[in-house]
């Protein structure tokens, strides 16, 4: 559908990404000015945000269906005769529903900070790292064309690298975010690539001019662009093969966990093939590429989930998997894409609670992650466990919480796909009820495993509040969502309207629903009790690769690093010796001709009258030899 242009209150729709990105300014350049209450200047920026974003919102639902798809010019960045790029945002189905998801999920979590970062004398910085975060997000999903995207891209990726490596006193801390800023930009290449691509292909890099051009290039192209696309997504959603910066960036404080996971980074690529459905739509080979990568990267984070204890990592895997749920309902067309967005939306609800409750559980036991230290927290911590609980139920698609529409309709879609689809990812579900199930009897059931000296406390109202908000929509937004959620994206990702599920009580859910008991069951009889207090020694094979990441960091150390390095260490010897020598050498061999030629010019009259004398004869005796020949 092509935008109209942008009319009374859209035409201030800049301001959600003016308003986080001025105060993050503000923040830094006031400094230590601002360290009393520059917090709370930091928590009003996405409150703002979000009330324009739902503003907005409210407009487009009382608006008819051509006139939702708004496009907003802020300023042309480049104009050469016919040729320009302008800086315009797009208001339209899809991007309304991401400002909605990262202004309101990170309101509050931009709450819950002000009680989590309380102590941290860098407090005021960490809240303009947030907003700058936000800013970047908003710029991201807001854009009309991949140039402006590609902007927001690379913010995010910076605001990454602040706040992982937030406590960089931690060694760490300071690793674990270079190598999501290097991991990163290996995917950003894919993004880089396909923009230029659309250049030479277009003329242009507008959403709406690449989705009407898309069905005249040839099949090869569409395909090389969906791939590029993809290696792009892989990255900023640490999906497979660019999974492995992910569960290091736990190393930040955990409400970065939450942003990141919930409402921001990790939500780009799935935004990104959604938005790029035109090129999909005509390359099997790349929507069959997206299936698989969403497919193996389900089984990769929920294998992970298993053998973790680290409770931030457990979360982190199952966000690769989740992603990966929503990844492969992107790869199955319209009616998938619709569903992956769903899904991420209840995802972000749920996984954002989830996080912020177990930063609410490291809080209470001084600051240590490992489940194996905790146990019988639900009666020491009622609000969090029963927060905790909304989200578990949700995400392993118990009847009626916000989980079960959203990832039952994606199983169902992947039958429709074929079988391999389709059994795949309900496995996927059974194992996710099970490493979810070992997290909760782990944590909050069984024995008490506390070190000695940890006494658990109860978080205060600014951490207790934002949790019940979300458990509240871990229960019921997955209802509020089904069924108009298909209606409403339809415009933005498909051309004609395609069948969709509204509520499947078929087999294929009765099937996934025993999968999930299952998971369940097993989590409960294995965890149950009898949990050592510390992680036991193990050398089954799985549970050793869970605990090692699959060994993916071992692979990139000996695949890519070593030879790698190997690479540069022989190109800066061939630059030294062989390049820099060559020019060196020159320089030496002039230096030194020169300076014998310097000795001729010594001031003397007589020498000159010399040279001349012997330069006279070395004339005659030529011109002689040349009359005798």
């Amino acid at each position: 559908m092509n935008p109209v242009a942008a009319t009374g209150l859209f035409s201030y729709a800049w301001l959600m990404i003016a308003i986080p990105l001025a105060v993050a300014g503000l923040l830094l350049v006031l400094g230590k000015l601002a360290d009393a209450w520059g917090h709370l200047l930091g928590v009003l920026a996405p409150i703002a945000s979000f009330v324009i974003a739902l503003l907005l919102f409210i407009s487009m639902m009382g608006s008819d269906e051509a006139s939702r798809s708004v496009r907003v010019p802020v300023y042309t960045w480049v104009s050469a005769g016919a040729f320009s790029i302008d800086i315009s945002m797009l208001v339209d189905q899809l991007s309304i529903l991401f400002a909605l998801l990262v202004t309101f999920v990170g309101s509050l979590i931009f709450i819950y900070s002000i009680g989590y970062m309380k102590e941290d004398p860098k407090r005021r910085r960490f809240f303009a790292f947030l907003n700058f975060f936000v800013a970047s997000m908003m710029t991201l999903v807001l854009a009309d064309n991949y140039i402006m995207l590609f902007i927001g891209w690379e913010g995010v990726g910076l605001a990454s690298y602040l706040l992982i490596g937030f406590w960089q006193e931690r060694n760490s801390a300071a690793l674990a975010a270079k190598k999501a800023f290097v991991t990163n930009k290996v995917g950003d290449l894919g993004l880089f690539a396909a923009s230029f691509a659309m250049f030479s292909l277009f003329g242009s890099v507008r959403f709406d001019v690449v989705s009407n051009s898309v069905a005249n290039v040839s099949p090869a192209w569409a395909t090389a662009l969906g791939c590029l696309l993809l290696l792009a997504a892989c990255g900023k959603s640490a999906q497979v093969p660019l999974q492995v910066w992910l569960l290091d960036a736990m190393e930040g404080p955990t409400p970065v966990s939450a942003l990141i996971h919930a409402a921001t980074m990790v939500t780009a690529g799935v935004y990104l093939v959604v938005r790029s459905h035109a090129i999909y739509a005509l390359s099997n080979s790349a929507s069959l590429a997206v299936a698989i990568v969403g497919l193996a990267s389900v089984f990769a984070g929920a294998w992970i989930g298993c053998a973790k204890d680290d409770i931030k990592k457990v979360l982190a895997g199952s966000t690769m998997s989740q992603i990966g749920y929503m990844m492969l309902a992107a790869g199955l067309g319209p009616a998938g894409a619709a569903f992956a967005i769903f899904h991420l939306l209840t995802h972000g609800a749920f996984k954002a609670n989830m996080f912020l409750g177990a930063g609410a559980v490291m809080h209470g036991m001084n600051e240590d992650t490992n489940m194996h230290h905790f146990g019988a927290l639900a009666k020491a911590m009622p609000w969090v466990f029963g927060t905790f609980a909304c989200g578990y139920l949700a995400i392993i698609g118990f009847p009626f919480f916000a989980g079960f529409y959203s990832k039952d309709h994606i199983i169902v879609a992947a039958f429709d796909k074929g079988p391999i689809f389709g059994w795949l990812a309900l496995i996927g579900a059974g194992i996710t009820a099970f490493y979810m199930t070992r997290l909760m009897m782990m944590t909050f059931m069984g024995n008490k495993r506390w070190l000695p000296g940890v006494h658990p406390h109860k978080p205060g109202a600014l951490m207790v509040v934002p949790l019940v908000i979300l458990a509240i929509i871990s229960v019921v937004g997955g209802l509020a969502l089904n069924g108009w959620i298909q209606g409403w994206l339809e415009p933005a990702v498909a051309n004609e309207i395609e069948p969709v599920h509204v509520f499947d009580t078929g087999w294929i859910s009765l099937v996934t629903l025993l999968a999930v008991a299952l998971g369940v069951v097993i989590g409960v009889v294995l965890y149950r009790s009898n949990i050592a207090q510390e992680t036991p020694v193990s050398h089954n094979f799985f549970v050793l690769a869970g605990r090692n990441e699959l060994y993916a960091n071992q692979f990139n150390e000996a695949v890519l690093m070593r030879p790698g390095q190997a690479l540069c260490n022989g190109l800066e010897l061939t630059d030294n010796h062989l390049v820099d020598g060559t020019v060196r050498s020159s320089a030496a061999v002039v230096t030194g001709a020169s300076g014998a030629l310097r000795l001729l010019q010594n001031g003397y009259v007589r020498t000159y009258g010399v040279t001349m004398a012997l330069g006279l004869v070395v004339i005659g005796v030529v011109m002689i030899l040349g009359q005798l020949a």
